[in-house]
């Protein structure tokens, strides 16, 4: 008998949206202000002239093709290339924390209970607005639960890595009910100046309610779960609060998002691939039979290898929910949100796979089974 289920996933979506052709025009007006104002150095050779960006450089790349935002203006403007988020006064719900409140709020209601009957928070994402007090802890108060509340880092993979965590949380008895939220303001990290990542990531929040087994009326029971990391410095991000202390500054392009993309490609789908058929396994399960796989948001080209490699054919429609064209990259969110927007065709019985995978590197498995 299982232990846990997913009782409801809710979602928060930002205000603004942002297609490829508006980056792509922002992005192009700063290459050609650039190449201009470094003519002389570019014709002598001592630095190298930028290229533009396409559309369809974009779409071929990644299968992007907008995103959610929680600020565009700043996106749109060649001089910041940022998103504009002023900062709150402490005793103000915090941005990242309110966009939690907002996906649980939805989650809640699709649960059918009260806040109360939930006994911890997780709060799981790849980029904390600050180291403390935790995230979790305010979303706790915002949401007025009891209990404990902490957040956690696995990058692109924390969504997962909060989903196991919630299991064994209920496994021992420790919860109930745990509450887990993905708030993902990833256009604060993103080299908007970057040709080869520029375009990746949205904005976004989703929420998952775990709960123990005999208590849940509907839902899908958790069959497995499984986390796996190997350490790579192919995805990077190495802003934090001993920046000020380095002697060299902190203005280097590292301090924000970089990835070498083919390496990432060429180590993860085997890697991940592999670990999904290895647990399908030891569960007692076809990796081929699954109704449906609800993969991290990568890019539309380690999607579609991953779902070859996993169901040993091409995908049918539908089967491998791609939501990338949409929201883009949101980080931890992604495979929530692929699970959240297409699940209600499932009828009791029917498995799929929740999957996750990103820097480290990271990756988690859950399978589930509708109820």
């Amino acid at each position: 008998m299982p232990d846990a289920v997913i009782a409801a996933t809710g979602l928060y979506t930002p205000p603004n949206t942002l297609s490829n052709a508006e980056l792509v025009e922002t992005f192009n007006s700063y290459v050609a202000r650039f190449n201009a104002a470094n003519a002389e150095a570019i014709a002598a050779g001592r630095i190298e002239a930028l290229q533009p960006s396409s559309v369809e450089f974009i779409e071929k790349a990644s299968g992007i093709k907008s995103r959610f935002v929680v600020d565009k203006t700043g996106l749109v403007d060649p001089e910041l290339m940022r998103p504009v988020v002023p900062e709150r006064p402490n005793e103000a719900l915090s941005v990242l924390a309110e966009m939690a409140v907002d996906a649980a709020d939805d989650a809640l209601a699709r649960w059918g209970k009260q806040a109360s009957q939930i006994d911890a928070v997780i709060c799981a994402c790849s980029n904390m607005q600050r180291p403390y007090p935790a995230m979790a802890i305010e979303v706790q108060n915002a949401l007025g639960i009891d209990g404990f509340a902490f957040d956690m880092n696995v990058a692109c993979s924390s969504a997962t890595f909060g989903i196991k965590t919630a299991h064994d949380f209920i496994a021992t008895g420790s919860a109930r009910a745990v509450l887990v939220v993905n708030p993902e303001i990833c256009s604060g990290h993103l080299n908007f100046r970057d040709r080869d990542s520029h375009f990746i990531f949205g904005d976004v929040a989703t929420a998952v309610i775990v709960e123990r087994a005999d208590r849940a009326a509907d839902g899908w029971d958790i069959l497995g779960t499984r986390l796996k990391t190997q350490f790579s410095n192919n995805i990077r991000n190495n802003f934090g609060f001993l920046n000020r202390a380095a002697p060299e500054g902190a203005g280097q392009k590292d301090k924000l998002f970089v990835q070498e993309g083919r390496k990432v490609f060429r180590e993860v789908v085997p890697m991940v691939a592999e670990m999904i058929v290895e647990h399908a396994a030891d569960l007692g399960l076809d990796p081929t039979t699954l109704k449906r796989l609800w993969l991290h948001q990568a890019n539309i080209n380690m999607n579609e290898s991953i779902g070859r490699r996993v169901l040993g054919r091409e995908p049918a429609p539908g089967e491998n929910v791609i939501i990338l064209d949409e929201y883009a990259n949101t980080s931890s969110a992604g495979s929530i949100i692929a699970f959240y927007t297409a699940n209600e065709d499932f009828e009791r019985g029917d498995t799929g796979l929740i999957c996750s995978f990103g820097a480290g590197y990271s990756a988690g498995t859950v399978f589930v089974r509708k109820r």
